[in-house]
C-alpha cells in the first residue's frame, strides 16, 4: 500500500539559495509541489518584509484583470481556455504585463466613458423625440377641451374661451413609469389642484448609461398658470428626478425640431455601432488571454509571498529557507534546485541540507482520484499523526459495504452504480467544465468513486437479501414445498394463511439429510424467495440481520484493536502493547467476542426452532452467574457454566490490569530514575526528588543548558557541585518542559478515562453497530410500502386500463424511488456508516491529532484551493 498504509517519512531541510536564483529555484519548486516552507520571520510585520513592494505590484496587476474580467462578463463574452500552464514569467518581464495591463485598462475605461457619454446623449436625444411626437396630442386634446373642465384651472370670473385656455403656461418631460403614481399625488397636492397633467407611455425599453439596465419611462406634460405655479412644478420634478425638456409652442416649431433630433440620433446611432465594435474587439482579444495573465499573475505573486517566509542573509548574499518535504522525493527537489540555478545563470549552486528536529512533521498521504475522496472522509474527523495508520485503505471496503449493508437492494443499487458509472465516463468532461458554483455538485462529483462502490456493494446486499425493488428472486428455486403439507381443496381455497412446518418431511428441501447439522438444503445463496410472501417477514429478517450486524460490528472493532497493535509496534511501545492492548483485546472477546460466537454455534448446530435458547437472558444470567438450563432456555452447551464463568472472572480481571498497570510501571520507572540521584543530594533535595519523580531529569536538563549556556565544562566541575545547583536559580537557563513528561496524576486521571471509555465502548459501540439491522429493515419496509401503495395498483388491474394506469403511476413511482429511497435514505445510510468509521471503528486505534501537509503548489493556488 506504500504512503496509503503510513503517511510519508517526512524531513525537515534548510534551502541556501543565491539571491538571483531565488525566484528560479521558487518557481521550479512551486511547478514540483513537494515542499511546504516555514515562516523564518514570525516576529515581522508582513509589510516590513523585504519583497512587501513585489507583492503590491501583483496585486495592482491583478486588480487590473480582474476589472477586464468584470467587463467580459458585462457583455457575455467567454474566457477561451486551452488548457495551457504557462511557466512563472521572469522578474524582468513583470514591467512589460505592468504595461500592457496598463494599457489595456486604460483603454477600456476610456472606452467606457465615451460610450457612457454617447449613450446619454442618445437617452436624452431619444427622450426629446418622444415628448415631440406625444406633445402634438396632448395639444390637440387641449384645443378640445370642454370649458366646464377647467374651472379648477381659470378663475371662474375670467371668460371661458380657448385663447384664455392658450395663454396656459406648460413644461414637459419623462419620468420613471414606477415613479408616475407618486409625481401625480404630489403635484395635486402641493399645486392644490391647480395643475392638469397628461402622461404617455414610451413603448421602447430604453437604457440606463450608468447601470446599463433597462429602465421604463413616461412623457408627461404639465398645465398651469401663473410663474409661482412654474417654479413649485420645476422644484417636483427636481425633487423625482423628472427630466424636463424644452418644447416649442407652436407645431411647425415642434416639427422642424423632431426632424433635427431624428437625423441626430441616426448619426449618433453609427457612431455608437462603431464604439461597441470596438470595445468587442480588444475585449475578444483580452479573452484570448487573461486565463495566462492570471495563472503568470498569480504564480508571481505566490513566489513573492514565499521568499517573504526566507531569512535574509545580508553578508552572503543568500536566502535562507526551511521547509517539510518527503524523505522519498528528495532527488527531485535537488533536480529543481539544480534546473533553477542553471536557468537564473547563477554561479553558485543551491543547498538542500537536512535538519535534525525534535517537531512533529506534517502528514502527507499520497492520493489520486480514487482514493482521495476516501481520504477525505478520514481527514474530515481528524489529520492521522504522523506514521499511524491511516484507516483510508480500509475504509475504501469497509464504508461502501456498511453503507450496503443497510441500503441493500439490487435495484436502487443498480441505480445507484450506473449514476457513479457515469460520473466516472466522464469525468474528463466534468472536469473541463470548471465552471460549476454548485458546492454541492462539487461533492458529489468528488465522491464518484464513492458512489460507485455504494452502488456495486448495494447490489450486492440486495442479491444476498433477494431483494430488487422490493421483489425477490427466484433464482435457484425455493427449498420450501406446499404440497407436502398435504392440504385439502377446502383449506387452500378459505384460508388466507398457512403455516408450513419445516420438520414435516417433503416441506423443507432435503430435511432431516445430513447438511452440517441434519436441517436440510437451504436455499444457495441468500434469502429464500418465499420469505417475501410469508407474513412473519418481518420476525425473521430481525433475528437475523440483528444477528449479523452484532457479528459484523465485532468484526470490525476487532480489526480496529489489530491496528491498534501495529501502531504500537511501528512506535516500539511496549508498554502500551503489555499494558493497555491485551487486556483490551481479552476484554472485548469476552463480553463481545463470546456473543458472536454463540450467535454463529447457534446458527450453525441448533435443529429445532420451537427449543432454540435466548442469547439475550442468557448473557445477563451470565453475568449473574446463573448457570444455564433447559427450563428457562438458556442452555446451549455442556460446560456452558464453567465457561461463562471463566469469560466473567477474565472480564473482571482485564478492568484493574488496564486501570493500574501502565501508571504503576510509569511509577516505578520514574522512582528508579530519582533514587539514581539520591545519595548525591541533600535532604531537601532528596525529598524533592521522591515526592518528584521528574525532578532528577529536570536537574539534568538544566544542568546541560547551563553548560552550553557559557558555564564550565562539565568534566571541569565536581559532581557534588553539579549537583547542588539550585535548580530554580535564575543563574540557570531554563528549557521549556517536555510536552510528554506529563504529571503522575494527569496520567493516572487520563488512564482511569480511558478505562472507563473502553469498558463502556465494548458495549455501547456494539449496540451502536444494531443501526445496519434497523436502517435494512427500515429500508425495505419503506420500498415494500411504495410497492404496493403505487406499482401494485397498475399492475393489479386488468387490461385496457392496467397497461394505461401502470405508465402513468410507474413516473410517479420512479420520482419517489429516486427522490425518498435514493437520495434520503442514501444519505441518511452514509451518514450513519459515518458514524460507525469515526466513533465505534476510529477510535479503536486512530489519535488523529497531526495536520496536513499543505506544499507550495501552483496547482492548488491556481484552482483556488488555497487563501490569499
Amino acid at each position: 500500500m506504500g504512503s496509503l498504509f503510513r503517511s510519508e517519512q517526512m524531513c525537515l531541510a534548510q534551502l541556501y539559495l543565491q539571491s538571483e536564483a531565488a525566484f528560479a529555484c521558487v518557481s521550479k519548486l512551486g511547478e514540483l509541489g513537494l515542499v511546504s516552507f516555514t515562516d523564518l520571520n514570525p516576529n515581522v510585520n508582513a509589510f516590513q518584509r523585504k519583497f512587501v513592494n513585489d507583492v503590491r505590484r501583483c496585486d495592482e496587476m491583478e486588480r487590473k484583470l480582474r476589472f477586464l474580467e468584470r467587463e467580459l462578463k458585462k457583455d457575455q463574452i467567454g474566457v477561451y481556455d486551452n488548457g495551457d500552464n504557462p511557466p512563472a514569467p521572469a522578474p524582468r518581464e513583470m514591467i512589460e504585463l505592468e504595461a500592457k495591463f496598463e494599457k489595456l485598462e486604460n483603454d477600456m475605461k476610456e472606452i467606457n466613458t465615451n460610450q457612457e457619454a454617447l449613450k446619454k446623449n442618445f437617452l436624452e436625444l431619444t427622450e426629446m423625440k418622444q415628448i415631440l411626437m406625444k406633445a402634438q396630442h396632448f395639444f390637440e386634446e387641449m384645443d378640445r377641451f370642454d370649458t366646464t373642465e377647467d374651472e379648477a384651472l381659470i378663475d371662474p370670473n375670467t371668460p371661458q374661451t380657448v385663447a384664455a385656455a392658450g395663454k396656459l403656461g406648460f413644461v414637459a418631460g419623462v419620468i420613471l413609469r414606477s415613479k408616475l403614481p407618486s409625481f401625480e399625488r404630489v403635484l395635486w397636492r402641493a399645486c392644490r389642484g391647480n395643475v392638469f397633467l397628461r402622461h404617455a407611455e414610451i413603448e421602447m425599453a430604453l437604457e440606463d448609461p450608468v447601470t446599463g439596465d433597462v429602465v421604463n419611462k413616461s412623457v408627461f406634460i404639465i398645465f398651469f398658470q401663473g410663474d409661482q405655479l412654474r417654479n413649485r412644478v420645476q422644484k417636483i420634478c427636481e425633487g423625482l428626478h423628472a427630466t424636463l425638456y424644452p418644447c416649442p409652442d407652436t407645431s411647425n416649431e415642434r416639427r422642424e425640431i423632431a426632424i433635427g433630433v431624428m437625423t441626430r440620433i441616426e448619426d449618433l446611432q453609427a457612431v455608437l455601432n462603431q464604439t461597441e465594435d470596438h470595445r468587442h474587439l480588444v475585449l475578444t482579444q483580452v479573452a484570448l488571454n487573461i486565463r495566462v495573465w492570471f495563472i503568470k499573475v498569480r504564480k508571481i505573486k505566490a513566489i513573492y509571498h514565499t521568499l517573504n517566509l526566507f531569512n535574509v542573509n545580508i553578508a552572503e548574499k543568500c536566502l535562507i529557507a526551511q521547509c517539510w518535504c518527503p524523505t522519498n522525493d528528495l532527488g527531485k527537489i535537488q533536480d529543481a534546485l539544480r534546473y533553477g540555478t542553471e536557468v537564473s545563470g547563477s554561479s553558485v549552486a543551491s543547498i538542500l541540507q537536512q535538519v535534525t528536529t525534535e517537531e512533529q512533521p506534517p502528514t502527507y498521504n499520497r492520493t489520486n482520484m480514487f482514493t482521495e475522496s476516501f481520504q477525505g472522509i478520514i481527514d474530515a474527523f481528524g489529520v492521522s499523526t504522523y506514521q499511524e495508520v491511516n484507516p483510508a485503505p480500509f475504509t475504501i471496503i469497509t464504508f461502501p459495504f456498511l453503507f450496503a449493508v443497510m441500503f441493500g437492494d439490487f435495484g436502487h443499487g443498480l441505480l445507484m452504480l450506473v449514476f457513479g458509472l457515469v460520473l466516472v465516463i466522464r469525468e474528463k468532461f466534468y472536469l473541463a467544465q470548471k465552471s460549476a458554483d454548485s458546492e454541492i455538485w462539487d461533492m458529489i462529483f468528488g465522491g464518484r468513486y464513492m458512489i460507485l462502490f455504494m452502488g456495486f456493494f448495494s447490489m450486492y446486499t440486495g442479491f444476498l437479501y433477494n431483494e430488487c425493488f422490493s421483489r425477490s428472486f427466484n433464482v435457484f428455486g425455493s427449498s420450501w414445498n406446499v404440497s407436502a403439507m398435504n392440504f385439502d381443496a377446502v383449506t387452500l381455497g378459505n384460508a388466507s394463511a398457512l403455516d408450513l412446518d419445516p420438520v414435516t418431511p417433503g416441506v423443507y428441501r432435503g430435511y432431516p439429510d445430513n447438511y452440517i447439522n441434519g436441517s436440510g438444503y437451504p436455499y444457495p445463496y441468500g434469502m429464500d424467495p418465499i420469505w417475501q410472501s410469508a407474513e412473519n417477514k418481518i420476525t425473521f429478517q430481525n433475528s437475523y440481520k440483528m444477528k449479523s450486524s452484532i457479528v459484523l460490528g465485532f468484526a470490525q472493532m476487532l480489526f480496529g484493536l489489530t491496528l491498534a497493535l501495529y501502531n504500537h509496534i511501528y512506535f516500539k511501545d511496549r508498554l502500551s502493547i503489555i499494558c493497555e492492548w491485551i487486556p483490551q483485546m481479552i476484554f472485548i472477546w469476552c463480553i463481545v467476542g463470546y456473543l458472536c460466537v454463540i450467535i454463529l454455534f447457534k446458527w450453525i448446530t441448533w435443529k429445532d426452532p420451537a427449543s432454540a435458547p435466548s442469547l439475550l437472558i442468557g448473557l445477563i444470567n451470565m453475568f449473574m452467574f446463573t448457570a444455564p438450563s433447559k427450563a428457562d432456555g438458556t442452555f446451549l452447551y455442556t460446560g456452558q457454566s464453567t465457561v461463562q464463568i471463566f469469560v466473567v472472572l477474565m472480564i473482571v480481571f482485564c478492568l484493574p490490569w488496564m486501570l493500574l498497570a501502565k501508571p504503576a510501571v510509569i511509577y516505578y520507572r520514574r522512582r528508579q530514575k530519582a533514587n539514581r540521584y539520591a545519595p548525591l543530594k541533600s535532604d531537601s533535595s532528596t525529598t524533592r526528588g521522591l515526592e518528584n519523580p521528574n525532578f532528577a531529569e529536570d536537574v539534568g536538563k538544566s544542568q546541560r543548558n547551563y553548560n552550553l549556556a557559557g558555564g564550565e565544562m562539565a568534566d571541569d566541575v565536581p559532581i557534588i557541585e553539579q549537583d547542588q545547583l539550585d535548580v530554580e536559580s535564575n543563574s540557570i537557563q531554563q528549557t521549556e518542559p517536555d510536552p510528554d513528561e506529563k504529571d503522575f496524576s494527569e496520567i493516572m486521571i487520563l488512564q482511569i478515562i480511558h478505562t472507563i471509555e473502553f469498558s463502556l465502548n465494548c458495549i455501547s459501540h456494539t449496540a451502536s453497530y444494531l443501526r445496519l439491522w434497523a436502517l435494512s429493515l427500515a429500508h425495505s419496509e419503506l420500498s415494500e410500502v411504495l410497492w404496493t401503495m403505487v406499482m401494485h395498483i397498475g399492475l393489479s388491474m386488468a387490461p385496457p386500463a392496467g397497461p394505461i394506469v401502470t405508465y402513468a403511476v410507474f413516473w410517479f413511482f420512479a420520482v419517489l424511488t429516486v427522490g425518498i429511497l435514493l437520495v434520503m435514505e442514501g444519505l441518511s445510510a452514509f451518514l450513519h456508516a459515518l458514524r460507525l468509521h469515526w466513533v465505534e471503528f476510529q477510535s479503536k486505534f486512530y489519535k488523529g491529532q497531526g495536520y496536513a501537509f499543505l506544499p507550495f503548489s501552483f496547482e492548488s493556488i491556481i484552482q483556488g484551493r488555497v487563501d490569499e
